[in-house]
């Protein structure tokens, strides 16, 4: 089970570098403005998107469950809370999604300032993740 949860744990680090440098892209590329920046932002999204943020969320989610569902934990209050969070970093990451489509097409109407403060949000996650984790507070 050891080997299960490295690798529980590699996977959410590698979801988590995604979610920290994605939306750095986005700030970048609204400030973006001669054409060979915004197509390059847009090869460089593409391929953080679905080449390592994405394979690194559905491993989370599924090393996550053969965790669980091997140690056969009962549902304490801490491991609910811990799936609504996971839950929570699902939508920020769909939202990504959309936000990187939006960026593709040209539809892009935010500005780099609300991409800076949108870059926050996985940080408080995080932290309450782990605090979460590791001291299981109820």
């Amino acid at each position: 089970m050891l080997w299960v949860k490295s690798l529980h744990l590699v996977f959410m680090v590698t979801w988590f570098a995604g979610l920290f440098y994605l939306p750095r892209l986005f700030v970048y590329h609204a400030q973006a403005e001669d054409a060979i920046s915004l197509e390059r932002f847009k090869v460089m999204e593409r391929k953080l998107f679905w080449g390592i943020m994405t394979p690194g969320a559905v491993l989370t989610i599924v090393f996550g469950v053969w965790l669980w569902l091997g140690w056969f934990m009962p549902a304490t209050g801490w491991i609910h809370a811990k799936i609504a969070l996971v839950a929570v970093l699902v939508g920020y990451h769909l939202w990504c999604w959309r936000l990187m489509r939006d960026f593709a097409a040209g539809r892009n109407r935010k500005s780099h300032v609300w991409f800076r403060w949108f870059n926050e949000f996985p940080v408080l996650v995080l932290f309450a993740t782990v605090f979460l984790v590791v001291f299981k507070p109820f």
